[in-house]
C-alpha cells in the first residue's frame, strides 16, 4: 500500500519545509479528540480539556470530524504564514464549493465524498446523499452536515472563531514551546535538502518516505494505493511536534499536496509476552485485515462502510472482523442500526512501537 506523487521537472523551491501555526493547531486539535492515539500527551489534553470553557469544549466536539480521524484540506495550508491569523484570512479566502467538500471529506467518511462531483450545495440528490452518507456516521456528524449544507457562512464563521478560541485557551502557549523543535528540525531538513539533496531529506522524515529511483516520485506508506501529481504546485513539508505518529498527506482533488509529518520517531516499546504477540500477529498476517485495521485507526466504521471502501463484500468483511474481534484488536458498539468497529490501541500498543507507528500512519 503506497501512496505515488510525481514530482519529475519540478523547479527549485517547489519541495518546501516551513511551519504552519495552523497545522500545528489540527494536529493538537486531533490530539484533543484521539488522546489515545497520543500517548505522551495524554497529560497536556486531560488539562487543557479540564480548562477549557464549557462552550469551547461543545464547539470542538460539534465540529471535531475536520480533524480527527482525517484532516479537512483547509486546515494543513500548503503555503504557511507565520501567524495563525494570516492562515485564517488564507481559509476564508476558498469558496464555499471547495470548503464544503473538504468538510464532507472529514465528516462524511474518505473516499466517499469526491471534488467533481454535482454539489451538495445545488443539487438536490448529491445534498441528499452527503446527508445519509454523514448520518452513517453518527449524530453529530449528520447535525453538524446539516448546518453545513444550510448556511456555510456561517459554519465557516463558527468554526474560524472556535479556531481563534483556542488560541487565546491553549494554542499560544503550546506553540510557543513547539518553537525550538520545529526550527530545529526545519534548519536540518533545508540543510539536507541543499547539500545532498531530495533523497536524504525526504528519508530523514521518516522510514516510511522515500525518493523513487528514477527520481521522479515520492513514495509514501500509506493507506491507499494511490497516485497524485505535485506538476504545477509543488509539495509542501510541515513538521509537527504534536503530530506523532501520524504522517498525514492531503491528496484530494483540488489540493495541493502537503505532507505533515513528525519531528521525532516514537521510542522502543516495552516488551510483550509472546503469547499475545504470536496471537495479535496471527489475526494481522492476512493483508486484508491489515487494511481493515489501518482503516479503523482513521476512526470508527460500520462493516458497510468498509466494504465500500476496499470494494469487498460484507460477509467477507464480517470474517475478518471476527477475527480481529477475537483477538482483542477491535471493539464494537451499536448506533442505532448501525455497528461501528473501533480500534483497540492499548492491546494494538502491546505489540510495540513500530506495529503502532505503521498502522496509525
Amino acid at each position: 500500500m503506497t501512496l505515488r506523487i510525481e514530482i519529475g521537472g519540478l523547479g527549485p523551491g517547489q519541495l518546501r519545509f516551513a511551519a504552519s501555526p495552523l497545522a500545528e493547531l489540527t494536529a493538537m486539535l486531533h490530539v484533543l479528540a484521539e488522546p489515545g492515539h497520543h500517548p505522551q500527551y495524554a497529560g497536556w489534553a486531560a488539562d487543557v480539556w479540564a480548562g477549557l470553557p464549557p462552550e469551547l469544549a461543545e464547539r470542538l466536539r460539534e465540529a471535531e470530524f475536520l480533524w480527527r480521524s482525517s484532516r479537512a484540506g483547509f486546515l494543513v495550508p500548503a503555503r504557511p504564514r507565520l501567524t495563525l491569523a494570516e492562515e485564517l484570512d488564507d481559509v476564508d479566502r476558498i469558496d464555499d464549493e471547495a470548503y464544503v467538500t473538504a468538510a464532507l471529506i472529514t465528516t462524511c467518511g474518505n473516499n466517499r465524498v469526491r471534488f467533481g462531483a454535482p454539489s451538495p450545495l445545488a443539487d438536490e440528490t448529491a445534498r441528499n446523499r452527503a446527508l445519509d452518507l454523514a448520518q452513517a456516521r453518527g449524530a453529530l456528524q449528520e447535525a453538524f452536515a446539516e448546518r453545513l449544507l444550510a448556511d456555510p457562512a456561517a459554519v465557516r464563521e463558527r468554526v474560524r472563531r472556535t479556531l481563534e478560541q483556542c488560541a487565546e485557551a491553549f494554542f499560544d502557549d503550546a506553540w510557543a514551546n513547539a518553537a525550538v523543535p520545529l526550527a530545529t528540525d526545519l534548519r536540518l531538513k533545508h540543510h539536507l535538502l541543499q547539500r545532498q539533496g531530495v533523497g536524504p531529506a525526504l528519508a530523514s522524515i521518516s522510514s516510511a518516505v522515500a525518493l523513487s529511483p528514477d527520481g521522479g516520485h515520492i513514495i509514501v506508506d500509506k493507506l491507499q494505493d494511490k497516485a497524485i501529481t505535485a506538476q504545477g504546485t509543488g509539495v509542501t513539508f510541515l513538521p509537527s511536534v504534536f503530530g506523532r505518529p501520524h504522517l498525514v498527506v492531503i491528496t484530494a482533488t483540488g489540493w495541493q499536496p502537503v505532507v505533515q509529518y513528525p519531528v521525532a520517531e516514537a521510542g522502543p516499546s516495552a516488551p510483550v509476552p509472546l503469547e499475545t504477540v504470536t496471537r495479535r500477529l496471527e489475526a494481522l498476517a492476512h493483508p486484508v485485515r491489515l487494511r481493515l485495521l489501518r482503516t479503523l485507526a482513521r476512526g470508527p466504521h460500520t462493516t458497510g462502510e468498509l466494504a465500500h471502501a476496499w470494494e469487498l463484500s460484507a460477509p467477507e468483511v464480517s470474517r475478518h472482523l471476527a477475527v480481529l474481534r477475537r483477538a482483542g484488536l477491535l471493539t464494537a458498539e451499536r448506533h442505532g442500526r448501525y455497528v461501528r468497529y473501533t480500534l483497540n490501541l492499548p492491546d494494538l500498543t502491546a505489540l510495540g512501537a513500530d506495529t503502532l507507528a505503521a498502522v496509525l500512519r
